[in-house]
């Protein structure tokens, strides 16, 4: 369970790509791959903005088979099972949920268990959550695939405006650009390039909140070297153009 009270950026979870942003709530089921990468100005140590995120790590059957059969628990074994595919927060009930973290990580004893239970029992009420991976996508993955799969979000998020092609990734990945394909399309359920594409619109995103930079030169910054190509995968995956995009979040 994380809250990021402080901080945005770009969350990865299983074959899900999007941006998060300050007081975002997840919750992620067990051996489900996961990663965050923080915005430019919380990696500059000059300009002053910090990051404030509480993290709970527990393990789902930490109630034992009992409590968790009980019928008032019946839909917190719900969500458990839903998580799976990781859920996040969304409305007016994470505001409530971040506050409850925060208690229960500075807490002790058995506060901490009530805390919990009260976290989880909050989540399983709320009405505006979504769910972050496909149905596609396969959660229970070996742990040794979910590190190679954090390692190349990791890579690509470090080189995403570069050219990066199957054979540098693989190479990356000490596989050979077939067994590459093959690894990542069963392990994350889409094909690098649609990654990829996922990663460098999820950049312009943040790029267009932001408002420094023009659409073309976003374009460019985020990875591209075709504005047309640029356009076109932007509507594809947001359903709306650039400029779109800009107007709705101001």
């Amino acid at each position: 369970m994380v809250y990021f009270k402080r901080g945005n950026g770009t969350q990865f979870v299983g074959d899900s790509v999007k941006q998060f942003r300050d007081g975002d709530v997840v919750l992620l089921g067990s051996n489900l791959p996961h990663y965050w990468q923080f915005s430019k100005k919380y990696l500059d140590s000059d300009s002053g903005a910090a990051v404030e995120i509480y993290v709970v790590h527990f393990n789902e059957n930490f109630w034992g088979d009992v409590l968790l059969g009980l019928p008032e628990f019946q839909e917190i074994r719900r969500m458990l099972e839903f998580c799976k595919h990781g859920l996040q927060v969304l409305g007016k009930q994470k505001a409530n949920l971040g506050l409850l973290i925060s208690q229960l990580v500075s807490s002790s004893g058995s506060k901490r268990i009530s805390l919990l239970i009260d976290c989880l029992s909050e989540i399983s009420a709320c009405k505006e959550a979504r769910k972050l991976t496909t149905m596609g996508f396969q959660p229970h993955l070996p742990q040794a695939s979910i590190n190679r799969l954090e390692s190349i979000y990791d890579y690509t998020m470090r080189n995403h405006k570069r050219k990066i092609d199957i054979g540098k990734i693989a190479g990356f990945a000490n596989l050979r650009p077939k067994s590459f394909c093959r690894l990542f399309k069963k392990a994350s359920g889409k094909t690098y390039i649609q990654f990829l594409n996922e990663v460098r619109i999820g950049q312009a995103c943040q790029l267009l909140t932001e408002g420094r930079l023009s659409v073309k030169e976003i374009c460019y910054e985020s990875g591209f070297i075709s504005f047309t190509s640029f356009h076109r995968t932007f509507k594809s995956l947001t359903g709306t153009t650039p400029l779109g995009y800009q107007k709705k979040i101001n």
